[in-house]
């Protein structure tokens, strides 16, 4: 790939609520702090509360450029959660992080009245595995809030979207509709500044698909918005690496060294010291050049 052609259109900053994040010099770094019983990595490692925001600190103190936290798994099969009680699970979360720390906080979610209180909470972000589609208030929501948004491609539902996945061209298909999301969120009021799109690495695509896409992230760059992925730990490292119970730390940050040589602006990560070493290294020796 030609690196003119790669970052011709790249974006370099993504405007949240009432900041502006660079990632001019590199990609920036999306803790995961997931207060969820069930989430298919970590479920039920931070489910207390006081862990998750301990867990979060420790995320910031490693170099976290944003905090992403979610009360209902999205993982294949997940059950779904309730409005009330994914409110009760990340509300306090996020509320003691925002008197914590500078650093800008996301809330993992589909549902308008979830995202509502979180960033009443202190959240910057609303992060939506639906593409904002999935509930009619969310748009609006974003848009009235000056939130940064992120709008994911999903085939589906949690529920539905491994079942025999298909695409005519799994690249130009997903392309495609974060275009028509872009598009929808143009209309809706939601600055383009504040609008970043995620591929959906894992949610209805098969191993050979999350390998394309993960191989073509950079074509992204031609929709000119951040490009977030979330690769992190995920059933696609599994079977590169050729062991499901092996631990995929080495494989998420090798995977995440790539991303960053095609440009993406945001990886979400559910370690932060060991991608942020492997960065450090990494541009001093000319990877990112």
């Amino acid at each position: 790939m030609s690196t003119q052609s790669h970052y011709a259109n790249r974006a370099a900053a993504w405007r949240l609520r009432t900041r502006t994040l660079s990632a001019a010099d590199g990609p920036l770094l999306m803790g995961i702090v997931n207060v969820t019983p069930d989430s298919f990595s970590d479920g039920g490692q931070w489910a207390d509360p006081q862990r998750a925001v301990d867990h979060a600190m420790q995320l910031v103190d490693e170099g976290a450029h944003i905090l992403d936290i979610g009360g209902e798994s999205t993982r294949p099969g997940a059950a779904p959660v309730s409005e009330s009680e994914e409110v009760r699970r990340t509300a306090p979360v996020i509320a003691r992080l925002a008197e914590l720390t500078d650093t800008p906080i996301s809330i993992d979610t589909s549902k308008a009245a979830v995202a509502r209180e979180a960033i009443a909470a202190g959240a910057e972000v609303i992060n939506d595995v639906t593409g904002l589609a999935g509930d009619p208030a969310m748009a609006p929501l974003a848009a009235e809030t000056g939130a940064g948004v992120c709008a994911m491609h999903m085939r589906g539902t949690p529920q539905t979207m491994q079942d025999d996945p298909r695409y005519d061209d799994v690249v130009q298909d997903v392309l495609d509709y974060l275009a028509g999301r872009r598009d929808a969120l143009l209309a809706a009021g939601i600055e383009r500044a504040r609008i970043c799109l995620d591929p959906g690495i894992g949610f209805g695509k098969t191993h050979q698909h999350n390998l394309a896409l993960m191989q073509n992230c950079w074509r992204l760059h031609a929709l000119g918005q951040p490009v977030l992925v979330g690769h992190s730990r995920k059933g696609l490292l599994a079977k590169l690496i050729g062991d499901p119970d092996r631990d995929r730390t080495a494989a998420t940050v090798g995977a995440a060294l790539a991303l960053a040589r095609q440009g993406v602006q945001v990886i979400r990560v559910h370690q932060i010291a060991p991608l942020q070493d492997a960065l450090r290294t990494f541009t001093a020796c000319g990877g990112l050049e």
